[in-house]
């Protein structure tokens, strides 16, 4: 296991800019100059081997308890992202903050956990030790109607998390998730999540700085192609800039 949180920890991130880290999967963990930090979906546990067969195939890069994070946001409640044998030890601190979608109250009440939690529905902000969220429609089926997407607003930054959702074209022109310094989306296309195709024309329609990936690799059964997506983008965006992000790789959103 790579040291990643010493990582995390020790990089100091200049005013004017945000510290992006990749966890794998959908898990970010974003900096502040403050040294404040936003766990995003961090999925640290083999939960979903045990619940539904889904064997990890990246590897750990960090456990629940090698830091402490001043928040935790989540987007859902499927486990990939709420991951109940993780997030008791990240909220055992008396510290750390949870920002969840409302379908992860329910989570949370069968974990008996119960301080430091909000809720969220589209619309609804919070301010994040300085930076501030606001939770965004997204598609992630009738089976999951209170995912959200989050727009993080920072350093006269800002990162449109579209979360797991679908092809939505006529959502795309909101023009406050409209040419965001950081696009980060899925590309797996299981689960009714955009796919290498769709993700591209998202990109297309929204005109990030840069776009990051992510949701492929980590389980089978999730799918998910980076080499397609880079097809994609160079024959549909080959002027739009995008990162492929390794688990533990980090850059400074400037």
């Amino acid at each position: 296991m790579i040291d990643f949180a010493n990582t995390v920890l020790g990089t100091s991130v200049p005013k004017g800019q945000i510290g992006v880290f990749f966890l794998g999967q959908a898990g970010f963990i974003f900096k502040l100059p403050s040294g404040a930090t936003i766990a995003l979906d961090p999925y640290l546990s083999d939960c979903c081997e045990r619940y539904f067969g889904f064997k990890r195939l990246m590897a750990k890069i960090m456990s629940a308890d090698d830091m402490v994070f001043d928040n935790l946001l989540i987007t859902h409640a499927h486990y990939d992202h709420f991951d109940p044998d993780s997030i008791p030890t990240l909220m055992a601190n008396g510290i750390t903050r949870l920002y969840g979608a409302k379908d992860t109250q329910a989570e949370c009440d069968r974990l008996n956990l119960h301080d430091r939690l909000t809720f969220m529905a589209v619309g609804d902000c919070a301010d994040l030790n300085g930076a501030k969220v606001t939770a965004v429609r997204c598609d992630h089926g009738p089976d999951t109607p209170d995912a959200l997407g989050f727009v993080i607003e920072a350093e006269g930054k800002k990162i449109y998390i579209m979360g797991d959702t679908a092809y939505r074209p006529d959502w795309l022109d909101d023009p406050f998730i409209q040419n965001p310094d950081l696009l980060i989306l899925p590309i797996n296309g299981a689960f009714g999540n955009l796919n290498e195709e769709t993700s591209v024309k998202v990109i297309a329609a929204l005109k990030p700085a840069l776009s990051v990936p992510c949701h492929y690799w980590n389980f089978a059964q999730h799918f998910g192609n980076p080499g397609k997506f880079i097809e994609n983008m160079q024959s549909n965006c080959p002027d739009q800039a995008y990162m492929l992000m390794r688990q533990g790789e980090f850059f400074l959103l400037k």
